[in-house]
């Protein structure tokens, strides 16, 4: 990984050393065997080749930083400390008093909306007809 990095390294610093440059255009005319379009490929494929290197780093680091996320993950799994097990569930659980009072309460307050529901069905059928 180390001799990755350093090879991108040095990859990119190759570019940085040997610039083509246009001619602006002043004091004079060009130098012999100038030329203006080839002048401005090599700026772009130097350009393209820089870019390329800096990929190349950020693929490199991000490739890195992936492993080193892998070992802290396992690291941190390796030293974590076994969970208790669970205690064995019991087979039955006798309600409390509280839990019994709220159950006969809501089976009281549905009785009497069943009762009220069933009247009102009553009084409906024994109406007069029209």
């Amino acid at each position: 990984m180390r001799r990755l990095f350093l090879m991108t390294m040095l990859l990119a610093a190759l570019p940085l050393a040997a610039k083509a440059q246009t001619w602006p255009g002043w004091p004079g005319p060009p130098p012999p065997g100038y030329d203006r379009g080839s002048a401005i490929a090599d700026q772009h494929r130097i350009e393209m080749d820089r870019l390329r290197n800096q990929a190349a780093e950020r693929d490199a680091l991000a490739q890195q930083q992936r492993l080193q996320t892998q070992l802290t993950i396992q690291r941190l799994q390796a030293a974590r400390q076994p969970a208790p097990p669970p205690p064995p569930p019991t087979a039955y659980v006798p309600p409390t008093l509280e839990q019994e009072r709220q159950a006969r309460e809501a089976q009281a307050g549905r009785s009497d909306e069943m009762i009220r529901g069933v009247t009102e069905i009553d009084a409906w059928l024994d109406r007069r007809p029209n």
